[in-house]
């Protein structure tokens, strides 16, 4: 509900054109008041329809939330920052040998970080999906208070860090050698669904770790699935660079938004568990 309040403001603020001001205060006041209305709906004795219909309502939000920083994209950006964020990746990549270290696997190594890439989009839903398989459905709203603000942090800020991806402000430069068909399907994804908002930070990396973070947390039981997942995170922050879906630095920052919040939560709960003595 924060969120979505603050970029239907921000939508009046920013210099955006006509009628995203109107379309963004109509649709968030239409989604907060549909959240109200589960809330509402479940504490009438408990029911579990709404209460289930709460845990999964934030995904599609989520692409929503993504979908609505591309209404505030300016309309021009000036690749200040790009400049300054390729000289980390020309030294991560060529200088430190990142590029020829996952291309000496080829095509293997190549394919499974294109593969984590396209994955990303299922972490919430699958932790969502184990906390309930594994009858542990009453962890699910501490898992999305771990989990959400990491993802929304990171789109909270794209406006103020107007950027695109490397590989259209320097096409051909560190992509990479192997072509994998994993590749060209994340590549025609990202022709008709990526924003030209910012890509600092990467709620890719972001949402990858707080994800594991989650399970490891809440999942104690069955360590395979944050492990699981905290593998794919690497995985994931390593595609993002290497792929040229991101800069290094969006990656770094994308995985301190993880971080933090988690160590946010472990602290309200601590306060929390300390209050209830």
């Amino acid at each position: 509900m924060a969120y979505f309040s603050y970029v239907a403001v921000l939508a009046q603020i920013l210099p955006v054109r006509d009628p995203i001001p109107l379309l963004a205060a109509a649709v968030n006041l239409a989604v907060i008041k549909g959240l109200l209305v589960l809330a509402w709906a479940e504490s009438l004795r408990g029911n579990l329809f709404f209460g289930v219909l709460r845990d999964w309502y934030p995904a599609p939000l989520m692409l929503l939330a993504y979908r609505e920083m591309g209404w505030l994209a300016p309309a021009h950006h000036t690749h200040e920052l790009e400049q300054a964020w390729i000289v980390w990746d020309r030294k991560l990549l060529n200088d430190w040998g990142l590029r020829a270290l996952i291309e000496f696997f080829s095509p293997v190594l190549p394919a499974v970080l294109e593969l984590a890439y396209l994955l990303v989009y299922t972490t919430p839903l699958f932790s969502v999906f184990m906390l309930t398989a594994y009858r542990r459905r009453q962890r699910v709203d501490a898992f999305l208070t771990l989990f959400l603000p990491a993802i929304l942090v990171c789109y909270g800020l794209f406006p103020y860090f107007p950027s695109e991806p490397p590989r259209t402000v320097f096409p051909g430069e560190l992509f990479p050698s192997a072509d994998t068909w994993f590749r060209h399907l994340n590549w025609r994804l990202l022709e008709g669904q990526a924003i030209r908002t910012s890509v600092f930070p990467s709620a890719h990396v972001a949402g990858g770790f707080a994800a594991a973070f989650g399970m490891i947390r809440y999942l104690p039981e069955h360590p395979w699935v944050g492990l699981f997942l905290l593998v794919l995170a690497v995985l994931i922050a390593t595609a993002v660079v290497y792929g040229r879906y991101h800069y290094a630095v969006d990656a770094a920052a994308g995985l301190a938004a993880a971080v933090v919040s988690l160590l946010i939560v472990v602290a309200l709960e601590r306060r929390q568990a300390r209050a209830a003595r």
